[in-house]
């Protein structure tokens, strides 16, 4: 028998891809997390690390190995879940990420709704984009995670990790400073309109960025980026103060009437997909459960409960 501790350090380091990481995460000395490795592969038998220049990869048999954990690691998660559904009171951390805007609007909402029904639920909230807290999710670092996707780009869908939809966000080209009167020149025609203007985006390398950019590219121009930040408020702020021109979802005004003049986009790029993600072995979870309902009735307060 493989020992499992052993095992959950080389599927850490394939997540977390240096020894200094997995250590710095667990808290460990490097020194030992590379002990255990290697009399782990004197447990398998066969090298389990190779090194690329200053750093380790896996190898085959090693990628096998960590296949194997996760299934294990699955199962062990349907097992805690079904004991937390025996119980009466719901207990515990629950650890969330989410992105900026979904944090402002619905994570307060959300909390206060937990905090109502299951009152000893002790829950960690983390601002968070995507791209680094789907990975930190897979890592076992989140229990749930609030992401986004643009139209036109999906995100890459991990096999170990189930979404669930939460809303479709409204998507608008915010206009700095006063607008003359309502639009007559069409979606495409005001976009371009805008060509000289400055921007403000996102930063690059993110979806939000690539969308942008192309929306902006299919409208026949490269935009002037002056101003890139993750922050949507100062996206926001510089719009009202006519320093540039943006693109804003509804989320940012989190139930007051927006603040700009806004005009619609082209058709078929006028909402973003927001969801929930959650490990597979964690979706039954009683403490997910409840998380994705109090959010659910934060994003439609309508609605009431969401049917599990």
């Amino acid at each position: 028998m493989f020992d499992l501790h052993r095992l959950r350090l080389l599927r850490e380091l394939k997540h977390r891809g240096t020894l200094a990481a997995v250590a710095a995460a667990l808290s460990y000395a490097p020194s030992s997390v590379s002990q255990q490795l290697s009399q782990l592969e004197a447990e398998v038998g066969v090298p389990l690390l190779e090194p690329v220049g200053r750093r380790v990869r896996l190898t085959s048999q090693a990628e096998i190995l960590v296949a194997h954990t996760e299934a294990v690691l699955e199962r062990l998660e349907r097992a805690e879940a079904d004991i937390a559904a025996s119980l009466d009171d719901l207990t515990g951390t629950l650890r969330i990420a989410s992105f900026q805007t979904a944090a402002l609007a619905l994570i307060p909402t959300a909390l206060g709704l937990l905090r109502e029904q299951h009152p000893r639920l002790r829950v960690h909230v983390t601002q968070m984009e995507p791209e680094r807290s789907l990975p930190a999710l897979q890592a076992r670092d989140f229990d749930l995670v609030l992401a986004e996707e643009y139209p036109g780009n999906p995100n890459p869908r991990s096999a170990e990790l189930e979404q669930e939809d939460l809303l479709d966000d409204p998507l608008h080209l915010a206009l700095p400073g006063p607008t003359d009167g309502p639009d007559t020149n069409g979606p495409t025609a005001t976009l371009r309109s805008l060509a000289d203007h400055p921007w403000v985006m996102e930063p690059e390398g993110t979806p939000a960025r690539h969308w942008a950019m192309t929306m902006c590219r299919n409208a026949g121009f490269e935009p002037d980026v002056r101003f890139d930040t993750t922050d949507l408020l100062l996206h926001l702020r510089l719009v009202e103060q006519g320093h540039a021109a943006g693109f804003l979802p509804d989320l940012v005004w989190i139930g007051r009437p927006p603040a700009v003049p806004l005009r619609p986009l082209p058709r078929g790029q006028r909402t973003r997909r927001v969801f929930t993600v959650v490990r597979h072995g964690r979706s039954r979870h009683p403490a997910i459960l409840a998380c994705r309902d109090a959010l659910h009735r934060a994003a439609h307060p309508q609605a009431g409960h969401r049917v599990p």
